[in-house]
C-alpha cells in the first residue's frame, strides 16, 4: 500500500516516462517588415522551479536557462531576452547558494531582425527544473513559421526525417525484468518524515536547559507560591497554575506563528542557510555566548517588566496571562540565546517555528502547572545557588560552538575555502576540551563563585564532556576507505563534509582501467566507478559482478545522503567496492555530445550526456527522478531485484545489496528460486 500511494503521488507530482514539471510554449508576433518578437511562455508545478538566464554571479553552481539558436546567422538579436514573471532572489536548498529563481510561470521575449527571409527560426531551449531535494534536466524545441514567409519542409527536421541520427537505448531484458522481478529478501521500507518531531524535541530540550539558568528557575518557588497563597482554596491555585502554563505555551507558540507570518517561509528559510545571513548568526552567537560567560548582560528593557508585572497582579486570567508575559521578558537574557537558535535550527519548515517553540515553551510550563498542584514537591528541588552559573556557561560554550556552524555555512556557499573541515574540527575540540577544564575547576569566570569541593554531577559532566573532545579527535583519523577524514556521524551537517578539507584530496583512479575504460574514475567515498553504461556492462562481464545501477546528479540532495550517510558504513561500502561494479549515471551532466542525436524511443533530441543518460533511465525504468538504484545482471541484463530509491535506513540498504548479490550468485549455480 505505501509503494503504491508513493507511486501514485510520483505520478500526480511530475507524471510518468518523460513528463517534466514545466510546461513550454512559443508565439511569434511582427513589428514590422523585418522586425518580430519572439514570445517565450513558462509553467511551472508548484513546488518547483527553474533558474534565471541572469544569475547574479558568473561562478554559480546551478544551470541557467538558455536559448540556443540552431541558425544564429540568419538573425540579429536587438536587445537581451526580457524576462518577466515570478522572478526572485532566494537561497537554494539544492545548490546552497543564492540564486535568481523561476517559480509558478514566466515569459522571455527576444526581438530580433530577420536577415535571410524565407528561413525558419529554430533552436532550442535547456536547464534544469528543482524542488527541494532533486533536480530534473529539460529541453525544449521551438521552431517559428515567420508570418508572410514560406517555410520549407527540409529546413524544419520533420518527424522521421532521414537526416536524423538516432540512438536506441533500450533493452527489453531491463524493462520486462524491471515491471516484473519479485523478491522474498527485498522488503519495502515506510518512509516516515520525522523532521517535525526532531524539531519538537529540539525545543523540548532547550526549554527543559532554560528551566536551569538563575533567570528562570528560581522563579518557580516563587511564582507557584504566589498562586497558592492567592488561592481560595487548591482548586483554585491548581487552576490558576494550568492557565499560567497555558499562558506560557500561548504567547511562545504565538511568537513562532508571528515570525512565520511576518517572514514568510521563504525568508525564513533565507535566514538559516543564506551566507549573509548566517555570517550575522555566528556574530550574534558569540555575543550571546560571551553574554552567558558574564562579561555582560543581554536584557529587555526594565519598564517593560515593570509594566506587565504590574497588569499580572490582578489575579484574573488577564493577570495571569501577563505575569507570564512577565516571565518571558525578566528570563530574556537566559532564555534568548537558547530560544534564537531554537527558531534558526526550525526556520526551514513552515511551521516550524511553532513547533519549536511549543516544545520549548511545554519544557516551561509543565513545572509551574505540576508544582501548583502539589506543592509539596517544591521541597524536593534543589537550591538556587552557584550551580546555575555553571549551567549557564556551558551554554555559553555551546552556544561558540553553534557559532562555527553558521560560519561554516557561509563558507561553504561562499567558496571562500576559509573554514575547512581541519580547522572547524580543531576548533570544535578546543571549545570542548574548555569546557571541560572549566567543570573540573580549573578557571572561572566573572560571576563564578570559588569552588570548594567539585560535586560528584560536575566531576560527572566533566567527564562526558571529556569524552565528547576525545570522540571529536576521532575525526582527525585517517579513514582508508575514503581516503580522507573520518567523518563523524554525530556531526553530521554541523561539521563540513570530510573531503571539504585542506591536506587531504582523494587519490587518482587505476591507470591501466582508465586507459581502457574512458568513463573509469573515482566517485563517492573513494569507491571506483564507471560513469558510462556500456563500459560498465563490459567490465562487470570480465569480471563476473552484478552491476548497481545509480542514477544520480550533481544537484541531487538525496544522492549525497546516501552516499555520505549510508555508502560510508563498512559492510555497504566494502560490497560495493568488493561485490558489485558501480556503475553512476549522472542525469544532470552538461558536457555536450559530438552531435546531436536524437531518442529513438522517445524522438527527443540529446544534446548531452545528462540527456543521454536521463534518455536511458526513462526508456528502460519509465522515471526520471534521482537516486534509482538497480541491480543488473551482466550476464543477460536482467534487473536482479526490485529497484530502491532513497531511503535513510543503513540497515535496509545493506539488506538490499545482500539480497541482489544473492540473486546474483543463485542465477549462476541455476539455484533461483529455490529455498
Amino acid at each position: 500500500m505505501v509503494l503504491l500511494l508513493t507511486l501514485l503521488w510520483s505520478f500526480l507530482q511530475i507524471g510518468i516516462g518523460d513528463s517534466k514539471p514545466v510546461e513550454w510554449s512559443h508565439r511569434i508576433e511582427q513589428l514590422d517588415s523585418s522586425r518580430y518578437r519572439l514570445i517565450f511562455e513558462l509553467k511551472i508545478i508548484k513546488g518547483w522551479g527553474t533558474y534565471s538566464q541572469y544569475q547574479e554571479s558568473a561562478e554559480t553552481s546551478v544551470k541557467p536557462i538558455e536559448f540556443h539558436f540552431e541558425d544564429s546567422s540568419a538573425l540579429r538579436f536587438l536587445g537581451k531576452n526580457e524576462e518577466s514573471g515570478h522572478i526572485k532572489k532566494s537561497f537554494d536548498k539544492v545548490f546552497e547558494e543564492e540564486v535568481v529563481k523561476i517559480t509558478e510561470e514566466a515569459q522571455f521575449v527576444q526581438v530580433v531582425e530577420i536577415l535571410r527571409p524565407g528561413e525558419a527560426i529554430t533552436g532550442y531551449v535547456d536547464g534544469i527544473v528543482c524542488d527541494d531535494v532533486q533536480c530534473i534536466p529539460f529541453d525544449y524545441d521551438f521552431s517559428f513559421t515567420v508570418p508572410g514567409l514560406a517555410q520549407p519542409a527540409e529546413k524544419t527536421a520533420q518527424e522521421g526525417s532521414p537526416e536524423k541520427k538516432l540512438l536506441d537505448q533500450s533493452v527489453s531484458s531491463l524493462q520486462s525484468s524491471y515491471q516484473t522481478v519479485t523478491s522474498d529478501c527485498a522488503v519495502e521500507e515506510k518512509k516516515i518524515d520525522v523532521s517535525l518531531l526532531l524539531t519538537f524535541i529540539f525545543g523540548f530540550l532547550g526549554g527543559l536547559l532554560a528551566l536551569l539558568t538563575p533567570c528562570v528557575f528560581p522563579l518557580l518557588p516563587l511564582t507557584v507560591s504566589f498562586f497558592t497563597k492567592s488561592s481560595h482554596n487548591r482548586a483554585t491555585g491548581i487552576r490558576n497554575g494550568v492557565l499560567y502554563g497555558l499562558a506560557i505555551i500561548v504567547i511562545y507558540v504565538g511568537l513562532g506563528l508571528l515570525i512565520t507570518s511576518f517572514f514568510g517561509e521563504t525568508a525564513l528559510n533565507d535566514l538559516s542557510t543564506n551566507w549573509l545571513a548566517n555570517l550575522l548568526f555566528f556574530i550574534i552567537f558569540v555575543v550571546f555566548a560571551f553574554s552567558f560567560f558574564g562579561y555582560y548582560e543581554i536584557t529587555l528593557p526594565s519598564s517593560w517588566s515593570t509594566k506587565t508585572d504590574a497588569l499580572g497582579r490582578s489575579g484574573n486570567l488577564l493577570g495571569i496571562f501577563f505575569m507570564a508575559f512577565t516571565l518571558a521578558i525578566v528570563s530574556f537574557s537566559c532564555t534568548g540565546p537558547i530560544i534564537g537558535t531554537a527558531l534558526v535550527s526550525s526556520a526551514t519548515s513552515k511551521v516550524g517555528p511553532a513547533v519549536v517553540m511549543f516544545g520549548f515553551s511545554l519544557a516551561l510550563a509543565l513545572p509551574f502547572g505540576l508544582f501548583a498542584a502539589f506543592p509539596a514537591w517544591l521541597q524536593s528541588l534543589p537550591r538556587s545557588g552557584s550551580w546555575m552559573n555553571s549551567v549557564k556557561v556551558v551554554l555559553g560554550f555551546l552556544e561558540l560552538a553553534l557559532a562555527l556552524k553558521f560560519l561554516s555555512v557561509s563558507d561553504m556557499t561562499s567558496h571562500w575555502g576559509i573554514l575547512k573541515y581541519e580547522l572547524f574540527m580543531g576548533l570544535w575540540i578546543l571549545i570542548f576540551a574548555a569546557m571541560t577544564a572549566y567543570l573540573m575547576g580549573w578557571f572561572q569566570f566573572p560571576h563564578d563563585s570559588p569552588m570548594k569541593k567539585r560535586s560528584t554531577l560536575r566531576t560527572a559532566f566533566a567527564a562526558l564532556s571529556a569524552v565528547w573532545t576525545l570522540y571529536l579527535a576521532t575525526g582527525f583519523l585517517f579513514n582508508e576507505k575514503t581516503k580522507t577524514y573520518q567523518s563523524l556521524s554525530l556531526l553530521s551537517g554541523l561539521a563540513p563534509p570530510a573531503y571539504y578539507n585542506y591536506f587531504s584530496p582523494l587519490p587518482e583512479a587505476d591507470p591501466d582501467l582508465k586507459a581502457r575504460f574512458s568513463s573509469f574514475s573515482k566517485c563517492a567515498n573513494n569507491l571506483d566507478c564507471f560513469k558510462d553504461y556500456q563500459e560498465g556492462l563490459v567490465y562487470a562481464k570480465e569480471v563476473q559482478k552484478p552491476i548497481l545501477l545509480d542514477f544520480t546528479g550533481y544537484g541531487c540532495v538525496n544522492c549525497r545522503k546516501t552516499e555520505e550517510h549510508i555508502w560510508v558504513e563498512d559492510e555497504i561500502w566494502s560490497r560495493l567496492a568488493g561485490d558489485f561494479v558501480l556503475v553512476s549515471l549522472y542525469c544532470d551532466d552538461e558536457t555536450p555530445l559530438d552531435e546531436v542525436i536524437y531518442s529513438k524511443s522517445r524522438d527527443k533530441k540529446i544534446r548531452n550526456i545528462g540527456n543521454k543518460w536521463e534518455d536511458f533511465q526513462i526508456v528502460n525504468f519509465q522515471q526520471n527522478s534521482q537516486p534509482l538504484y538497480v541491480p543488473v545482471d551482466p550476464n543477460d541484463q536482467e534487473v536482479l531485484i526490485p529497484a530502491r530509491g532513497y531511503r535513510s535506513s543503513v540497515k535496509g540498504y545493506q539488506q538490499f545489496l545482500d539480497c541482489a548479490y544473492e540473486a546474483f550468485k543463485s542465477k549462476q549455480s541455476g539455484l533461483l528460486g529455490r529455498r
